[in-house]
């Protein structure tokens, strides 16, 4: 079978063997497979990424040996393995968590030497973790319930109470998740930051109320705008507090993920403010603590979802719940995954592509 393989820092082209499936799992044909942002940082920063999974305990890459990148993946179902209960036919289509459930461990899918990602042809999925595509929901649109559930999965580690006013830093792929997630959980106004006119066009489509260009606007400022206190919270409150500014809680989404940025936050975030870290910074970063403890900032770090929110993102775009499709820029085969990865970088240009590896 045919895969895009990353290869000696590079994505090549070739021909590899087609996995056989074992006990539990399923042979599947790869229908499509978002490129994502992680995606780019692992060819990048492989070497860190390989650093940073040794210190969480985690089996890192061989970056000598082949990897098959892929994690945003929907697929149908070819064959079984042994010790399967087979209870969806040849020719379903499903999505998955990117993992392999074995008898020692869970094990990744898409940044792993043995386990074969979505840029290949064909891939082996554990049968217990398999969900049915359902309402005839497109294969491009099935794969984007990855991304969403990491979204959805920020915005529930968020702790949200009620009355919040959320601000949402980078509108990518992640961004516009979270903007839908928050949609959905019904918090109002939510304000969000990008220097792409492409991607702040994209986040009011997907839900943000306010849409700040920071060339224009300083986003903290443009938030403050639309978090101030109603006369009635206002003289609800002790009266230390009404020493403060009268603003709403802040509830801040770093999604960009690149040195400097949570520095930025820490002095443009109010007191009090809870920050949700969903980008993934790839290098060695500072910001300063005692800005933290003067403000009493609360820094939550999040990474994928659970399984009940996998589920819950495949029926929010199956039920037409999120417009999965306006985040779909273009649909490529496995021939022209390089040159993706290179157009990726123009948020002009592209926001999410798709992997059709049978083209």
């Amino acid at each position: 079978m045919r895969a895009a393989i990353f290869r000696n820092g590079e994505i090549v082209v070739d021909k590899m063997p087609e996995p056989k499936p074992g006990p539990g799992q399923v042979l599947v044909k790869t229908l499509a497979c978002g490129i994502c942002g992680s995606d780019l940082h692992a060819r990048q920063h492989a070497h860190r990424m390989v650093e940073m999974a040794k210190k969480a305990g985690r089996a890192p890459m061989d970056l000598s040996r082949d990897v098959v990148f892929g994690h945003e993946f929907c697929c149908e179902i070819v064959d079984y393995g042994p010790g399967t209960e087979r209870k969806l036919k040849s020719g379903t289509r499903v999505c998955s968590l990117p993992a392999l459930l074995t008898p020692a461990a869970i094990q990744g899918i898409g940044y792993s030497n043995d386990n074969i990602g979505g840029y290949a042809e064909a891939m082996l999925l554990s049968e217990p973790l398999l969900l049915e595509v359902p309402n005839g929901l497109a294969a491009e649109h099935a794969a984007l319930t990855e991304p969403l559930a990491v979204g959805v999965h920020a915005v529930a580690k968020a702790n949200v109470r009620g009355g919040e006013v959320p601000l949402v830093i980078g509108c990518g792929p992640v961004g516009l998740a979270v903007i839908a997630a928050l949609k959905i959980k019904g918090l109002h106004p939510i304000v969000a930051a990008d220097y792409s006119p492409a991607r702040r066009a994209l986040a009011a489509k997907l839900g943000a109320d306010i849409v700040v260009d920071p060339w224009v606007s300083q986003p903290y400022a443009t938030w403050a705008e639309h978090a101030q206190m109603s006369d009635a919270e206002k003289a609800a409150r002790p009266p230390l507090q009404a020493m403060l500014p009268a603003l709403k809680p802040a509830l801040i989404f770093e999604c960009v993920g690149v040195p400097g940025l949570l520095q930025q936050v820490f002095e443009g975030a109010p007191r009090d403010a809870r920050i949700v870290v969903v980008g993934v910074c790839m290098e060695s970063d500072k910001s300063e603590p005692m800005l933290g403890v003067m403000k009493e900032l609360n820094v939550q770090y999040v990474l994928g979802y659970t399984p009940e929110e996998f589920a819950y993102s495949l029926r929010l775009i199956a039920e037409g719940e999120v417009d999965a499709a306006a985040m779909v820029t273009a649909t490529v085969g496995i021939d022209g995954v390089a040159k993706a990865f290179a157009d990726l970088a123009n948020p002009e240009t592209h926001t999410k592509i798709i992997v059709e590896p049978w083209r």
